[in-house]
């Protein structure tokens, strides 16, 4: 498994089968934000009101329901975060149907609100992605897209299980190390872990979560994976919920070959009307003169880029793989990626540059699959999907699946059909 192609994690905030319309949500956040914000300025000069909650997880014990406290302090890791937030750590039932056994610390994160107590509604739990996404490290990497929901809410994120700072989940010799030499290379090294990473567990874990962060009933906010645990979390506990956003939804009823096709089209179609934009409005269109020329277009540059890659900055060069995922990344800006995507688009094709492209790409993306990931996300996102799916296809069905991904998209099929399974 050594020449294998890496699990990439999805951008959070995109959509596993409706990414198309993760621009127009994304930009409806700074139209609520609007709504939202009030004339202070800064944070609030009066005494901090502290939130509780009467109605704790039931079969949960004492010592971890109202005999648990949150102890706040100044973040240490990581130093995006050593400003202006506070960390603490949650203490939770490793098996929840052993609530009386071994726990284990969840990693939270919180940026206070700036608002006045009496405008306060409570806590905005946020969930990025993933299934593998920290969601320590991704508040303060993403705030300014929240910024405007601080007027009301402490912004709250975590580490769901097997993720950075929470049980991470390891796959090889190290966090980060990404060899997967062994199929059962989880295995060796995370096996006592995996019963507990699956979604059910960290639905849970966000319950305990509301009642510690002092709220009745959870407000929360996912993208991407983040609408799956939502969507679980508000079939366990439907009397416990409050203000939901599941934005970009995955769909729960599809198996992992489904979920990938339903993707590869959906961005098919947003690349589609990228194209058709392209010929009418841009000139000296790079993609030419609508999708089908913009397909052949693109096959021809993913051609070129597999016999020579181009360089993308940093030392990492953008090869066909690449192409795919970056132009893929532009485009869940909705149309506010277009302009900047035919501009990197023309560099690429005219001067050999995949610098633009890649510079406007999520950093977690292909183009850096050469560099050593930080921690332990793609070892967590095959944990977590394995331990969501019962799907264990063998290599006959690989290849029927893989032609499946591939039919559906002729510019990002093939660079898709690569991840068909974890």
């Amino acid at each position: 498994m050594s020449n294998a192609h890496p699990i990439r994690s999805r951008r959070p905030g995109l959509s596993v089968g409706a990414r198309i319309i993760a621009g127009i949500v994304l930009a409806a956040i700074g139209a609520v934000g609007a709504w939202l914000q009030h004339d202070a300025r800064g944070r609030s000069a009066e005494p901090r009101t502290e939130f509780t909650a009467n109605n704790p997880p039931a079969g949960l014990p004492t010592a971890l329901t109202t005999g648990q406290h949150l102890h706040w302090s100044r973040c240490t890791s990581p130093p995006t975060a050593r400003t202006g937030y506070d960390c603490a750590a949650m203490k939770t039932p490793l098996d929840y149907r052993k609530p009386d056994g071994r726990t284990i610390d969840v990693a939270l994160i919180r940026r206070k609100a700036t608002g006045p107590n009496a405008r306060r509604i409570g806590s905005l739990v946020l969930n990025f992605g993933g299934p593998g996404v920290s969601g320590v490290s991704g508040l303060p990497e993403r705030l300014n897209q929240y910024k405007p929901l601080l007027d009301r809410y402490d912004l709250v994120s975590f580490d769901p299980r097997g993720v950075g700072a929470t049980i991470p989940v390891r796959c090889g010799k190290t966090a980060d190390d990404t060899g997967y030499d062994e199929a059962d290379a989880c295995t060796q090294h995370s096996g006592a872990l995996l019963p507990y990473v699956g979604t059910s567990h960290t639905a849970r874990d966000l319950d305990l979560m509301r009642y510690l962060l002092g709220d009745e009933r959870l407000h929360y906010f996912g993208v991407s994976y983040g609408t799956a645990l939502g969507a679980v979390y508000a079939q366990l506990y439907p009397s416990h919920v409050g203000r939901l956003v599941l934005e970009a939804s995955v769909d729960p009823t599809e198996d992992l070959d489904e979920e990938q096709v339903s993707q590869v089209k959906a961005v098919q179609a947003a690349f589609d009307r990228f194209a058709a934009h392209c010929a009418a409005r841009i000139r000296h269109c790079p993609t030419g003169d609508g999708p089908e020329e913009a397909a052949r277009r693109m096959a021809r540059l993913a051609d070129r880029l597999e016999k020579k890659p181009a360089p993308a900055g940093g030392g990492r060069n953008l090869d066909a793989d690449d192409l795919a995922h970056t132009v893929s990344d532009h485009l869940d800006l909705g149309t506010d990626g277009w302009s900047p995507l035919a501009k990197a688009l023309t560099a690429l094709i005219d001067h050999h540059d995949g610098r633009p492209l890649s510079k406007g790409a999520d950093d977690i993306g292909s183009a850096d699959r050469a560099a050593t990931p930080r921690d332990s996300s793609r070892a967590a996102q095959i944990a977590i999907t394995c331990a969501d799916s019962s799907l264990r296809p063998g290599f006959e069905r690989l290849g029927s699946d893989e032609a499946r991904i591939k039919a559906a998209s002729p510019v990002f099929g093939a660079a898709w059909s690569t991840g068909v399974y974890l």
